[in-house]
């Protein structure tokens, strides 16, 4: 009896072990791919002792392994880099509503968050104009419906139309202007582009300095890397090209942003919290702005000051989710119109 009773407690002790270890955990299923993270997972776990499990995976992979994992899934949280998939996991009912006076403090502007709680913005990136210095005059363009004017011809470069950043504007248009102005303004722009779609924002800038287009759609971040770059190249580059804030005369410039929502079948909810309450504090901000070159979207944390020198600039005021529901439809009018 009393070595029953012995293996029993032992038994027990050794589960709440088990227990305890697997509670000082959070598991990630991320799409956001950037070096510069790492820094920030480790500095949350030497203040916590939770462990950062990161799952890597695209976007809508890792939407569908959620899906199909069901109740049985490991993922805690799940960070992306685009609204629209935010907004999708959130309609396929995959996150849970979450706030605390943690999350609330921050004042994450309401642009930037979901307004039932699934997600939570935690860095932002505008979608501008890069123009060539020597070969555009400032204030030539002006609004992104100007890349569908005539006097574009053969001038404009972009990225597919196919990624999320590409989706993810036209989708604001229509939120802005309706399908009929939306795909007329796609087929103007397809019909001005110097060379098909190809490459990332940064081959876009570096074609735009070469003179293999006048014009570009890129990311700030992108142009603020160029910029820091430790490599003179680089720097040359960014020395060429000249930005534009599109629409800031009427609607603002389009912003899109890195988010994570909690899990509904999270199986440590509260690590994930932590974890997200984390992520929007003014250290782990700070690492996203300087560390990755992007607006933090906790105001108290300004950005990093060679995106300051960029300029001010009024972004659309319009809520991420709202343009993000208009995303499948934005892959149609763009098939149609050829923007591939």
């Amino acid at each position: 009896m009393f070595i029953s009773k012995i293996a029993g407690l032992a038994f027990a002790a050794g589960a709440l072990t088990a227990v305890s270890v697997q509670a000082q955990e959070v598991n990630v299923y991320n799409s956001r791919h950037y070096n510069t993270d790492r820094v920030i997972y480790e500095t949350f776990t030497k203040s916590t002792g939770i462990k950062v499990n990161i799952i890597e995976g695209n976007h809508d992979e890792l939407i569908q392994r959620l899906k199909s994992e069901g109740a049985s899934s490991p993922a805690d949280l799940f960070i992306t880099v685009d609204a629209g998939r935010l907004a999708a996991a959130a309609k396929e009912g995959l996150l849970a509503p979450v706030t605390s006076p943690a999350l609330e403090a921050v004042k994450v502007p309401a642009n930037l968050r979901d307004p039932d709680g699934a997600w939570w913005g935690l860095s932002s990136r505008a979608r501008i104009i890069v123009y060539a210095l020597d070969r555009v005059k400032p204030g030539a363009i002006t609004t992104y419906e100007d890349l569908a004017k005539p006097e574009w011809k053969h001038r404009v470069l972009t990225r597919s139309g196919t990624h999320p950043y590409s989706l993810a504007l036209t989708a604001s248009m229509i939120e802005a202007k309706g399908d009929e102005a939306t795909e007329e303004w796609v087929k103007g722009l397809v019909a001005n582009l110097a060379r098909p779609p190809q490459g990332g924002d940064t081959d876009q800038i570096k074609a735009v300095a070469v003179g293999e287009g006048d014009v570009a759609l890129a990311n700030t971040y992108y142009v603020g890397k160029l910029i820091t770059s430790a490599k003179q190249e680089d720097r040359e580059v960014a020395a060429k090209i000249g930005v534009v804030f599109p629409n800031q005369s009427d609607r603002g410039t389009h912003v899109n942003l890195s988010g994570a929502g909690v899990v509904k079948t999270a199986p440590h909810p509260e690590n994930a919290r932590k974890l997200l309450e984390y992520l929007l504090s003014p250290e782990a901000q700070r690492q996203f702005a300087d560390g990755n070159m992007e607006y933090p979207v906790n105001p108290a944390v300004a950005p990093h000051p060679e995106l300051t020198k960029l300029g001010s600039f009024k972004p659309a005021a319009v809520n991420a989710a709202a343009f993000a529901a208009h995303t499948p439809q934005a892959m149609r009018i763009m098939d149609r119109a050829g923007w591939k």
